[in-house]
């Protein structure tokens, strides 16, 4: 902090004068040019904006302005988007227009302290009138930035735990945690991983300087040493900076501890670069850990393998496509929107002078395919932070100005420590090495732990020989149906068959039919159609074979009361009504599956989960509620078809087709009621063929029990297939 405290001393020298004139009231004079915002917008009441749009400044006379730095500018606007956000509410400041004044740093500390000095100077409404009293109010109320911890006021990234106290900076806010836990959480992963004997590198300010002093102080009473511990500034000659590259490379330890600021970690990686100094273990502050961009160039590999603490994800709705909204920053400051649009598209505009081998912007460039760090939104947690701190203090206007009387400013925010995820890192077989490469989903590690390779996709196949079991069954299941189909059509004229309405019989050997041939689509590699196919076909061509059943045990049922003096029901539940009544049945089911499929229908996926070595491939649900609706539609039919045949089952043996039909739906159920906690617990690709077993077991049961008992009798004994049989008036009892 001494380094604040003399610049803030020589530059309150350097640009305010205050001289006393013959009157009362002294006036001040500024020396040296006025600074003018970058982007300003009128309003009620002003908040200040501090951000550097550039890296780097040198004095008017030479370069002022270098290296466009797309990462401060997001940060502007999103504190333009929630001013924006806050004038167009109807709820927190009415009435009350916010405007702004937002100013370029070029990532010098002097500049921020002077444009920090002018937010409060009013220093651009000099040039008019370069004499203003030395006491007046405040040009702005509160003022946003900057991103390091040195020069801040209200900051969103500044993270020094020495700011927080109030003592010295009661005025300083921020919507990020301190580095006190961040220092100890760095630790802590240090000490996890077994790694005692580490070196540190650090930034030469109060962010690098003071978190690594916390971080030391609580590694030594976890037992951890440091080998040396080292500091640079972005600004330092090359000569320090390689300085610092040299103590890493004459070191012992092969951990490094970063506490630095991105900036600073870019400088530092492009000079590590030169050295080709990899083969090291780094552990980063959150200032460079997740910044994609700091990745990018890296491009000799110098991090891989890095680890450190970052800021949880979050997502503001609408903020990103205000930040990628450029266009009205022509209104705002023309030159600024100029020198971005040029960076942005690498064109020239022609009052720009472009050279010869420079390509000529139209102002219509479109976004649309550009990858940088401007589109890059991974620093949306940051962002959230600045929209964080304008609405902190708008709520506190807000607060303020609906006092009548002196009330002091309650906004409180609360940023929350989370549990953020779990990273796995694969032991190396190479002695003492420290860098780990995870492998992706779809590889594993070999036996040796020093190469990925890729793990075998499985599915249950007609090559496998539980698949050729299962289809083998399935056909055998088509063929029995078939023989079985063409014995009832050949003695269709029958008194046997046309007593138990032929009509039902073959629409049900038919939905029997497609039931085993249903089961067919659930063998092979799952794609789009085919999971979709498999659980809607088997759902409605099982509802069409039970509301079959379903007919022919109520068409028992009507047949019997209609024997009894006065009742002739059969009228009303003949043969159209039969159709009928199948025809809704299983209208139900279609409409269940539509809705299934239109909402969220069956997909592919991958399931890692079940074995590190292999990957399943199968049909996820996409609906749990449709899957379930379509087996308990199923299972509510199963159940009234059994109710029905169990009340008709003492019926006069020429109906006792009842008994047949109760066999059958009590296998059916007890099928399904076992196949559910089966299909659950089953791993991977054995659920799919729990699913076909259950499938094929409850078709096998309908088939045998209503149609076999039948053909017994076609085949081999014709005698008692007779209408006088039939109508209970012989000595043999008929089926």
């Amino acid at each position: 902090m001494k380094v604040i405290e003399v610049l803030g001393s020589a530059l309150l020298q350097l640009l305010i004068l205050v001289t006393f004139s013959n009157s009362e009231t002294p006036l001040c004079r500024q020396i040296g040019d006025p600074e003018i915002p970058q982007l300003y917008k009128d309003g009620d009441i002003v908040l200040g904006g501090i951000f550097y749009f550039h890296s780097s400044w040198k004095n008017r006379e030479e370069l002022y302005k270098q290296n466009l730095n797309f990462r401060e500018f997001q940060f502007a606007q999103t504190m333009r988007f929630a001013i924006e956000e806050i004038n167009n509410s109807t709820d927190l400041l009415p009435g009350v227009t916010l405007g702004y004044n937002i100013y370029d740093t070029c990532g010098s500390i002097p500049r921020s302290i002077k444009v920090a000095l002018a937010l409060n100077n009013n220093s651009e409404n000099r040039s008019s009138n370069p004499e203003m009293p030395c006491t007046r109010p405040l040009q702005v109320q509160a003022i946003v930035g900057e991103t390091s911890s040195s020069p801040s006021t209200i900051s969103h990234f500044a993270t020094c735990a020495c700011l927080s106290d109030k003592t010295k900076y009661p005025s300083f806010l921020r919507t990020i945690p301190s580095d006190y836990f961040q220092s100890r959480a760095l630790a802590q992963i240090v000490k996890h991983f077994g790694w005692t004997w580490v070196g540190a590198v650090r930034t030469n300010d109060d962010y690098g300087n003071n978190g690594m002093a916390i971080f030391t102080e609580i590694a030594e009473q976890l037992g951890i040493c440091l080998e040396y511990s080292v500091s640079f500034f972005r600004t330092d000659p090359t000569e320090k900076i390689q300085k610092v590259i040299k103590t890493i490379q004459t070191s012992t330890s092969k951990v490094i501890i970063a506490f630095v600021s991105h900036l600073d970690m870019d400088v530092l990686i492009h000079e590590l670069s030169n050295y080709n100094l990899t083969g090291y273990q780094w552990v980063g502050s959150e200032s460079w850990i997740f910044d994609s961009q700091i990745a990018l160039v890296d491009k000799n590999h110098i991090l891989d393998g890095a680890i450190g603490v970052s800021i949880p994800d979050t997502y503001v709705s609408g903020l990103r496509e205000f930040i990628l909204d450029v266009m009205p920053l022509k209104s705002l400051n023309n030159e600024l929107y100029t020198e971005f649009w040029e960076t942005l598209f690498s064109c020239k505009f022609k009052q720009s002078k472009p050279a010869e081998n420079d390509r000529e912007c139209t102002g219509y460039e479109n976004l649309t395919g550009v990858e940088n760090s401007f589109t890059d939104m991974s620093l949306m947690p940051i962002f959230n932070n600045v929209y964080k701190g304008v609405y902190a203090v708008a709520h506190a206007l807000h607060n303020i100005l609906r006092c009548e009387k002196t009330c002091n400013k309650n906004v409180r925010l609360v940023t929350l420590m989370l549990h953020i995820g779990l990273f796995k890192i694969i032991p190396s077989s190479l002695a003492d090495a420290v860098i780990c490469v995870r492998c992706s989903l779809e590889s594993w590690s070999n036996e040796r732990r020093d190469a990925c390779i890729k793990k075998k996709a499985v599915f249950l196949s007609y090559d496998e020989i539980m698949g050729i079991l299962l289809a083998t069954a399935a056909l055998f299941g088509m063929s029995i149906t078939a023989i079985v189909t063409v014995i009832f059509y050949r003695n269709r004229k029958t008194p046997l068959v046309r007593a138990n309405n032929s009509e039902l019989s073959f629409l049900l050997l038919f939905s029997l039919t497609l039931c085993f041939l249903c089961s067919l689509t659930f063998i092979g590699q799952p794609s789009k159609w085919s999971c979709m196919l498999r659980h809607t076909a088997f759902g409605i061509t099982f509802v069409l074979c039970l509301s079959c059943v379903l007919g022919k045990t109520m068409v028992v049922l009507m047949a019997f009361k209609a024997t009894l003096p006065g009742r002739n029901l059969m009228q009303w539940f003949g043969p159209t009504q039969q159709r009928l009544s199948v025809l809704g049945f299983t209208l139900v089911q279609v409409i269940i599956c539509i809705l299934w499929l239109a909402i969220s229908p069956p997909f592919p996926s991958k399931n890692f989960k079940e074995f590190k070595q292999k990957i399943i491939l199968e049909c996820a649900l996409g609906s749990a509620v449709g899957f379930w609706s379509v087996l308990g539609y199923i299972g509510l039919l199963a159940l009234l078809c059994f109710i029905l045949a169990f009340l008709a089952r003492k019926l006069p043996d020429n109906f006792n087709e009842a008994k047949f039909i109760t066999f059958s739906m009590l296998i059916f159920c007890a099928v399904w009621i076992t196949f559910i906690p089966a299909y659950i617990s089953s791993p991977g690709n054995f659920s799919v063929a729990v699913e076909i077993f259950a499938i094929l077991a409850s078709t096998f049961g309908l088939l045998i029990c209503i149609f076999i008992p039948k053909c017994y009798i076609m085949l081999l004994k014709p005698e008692k297939n007779t209408k006088k049989n039939m109508m209970g008036k012989g000595p043999q009892k008929s089926l």
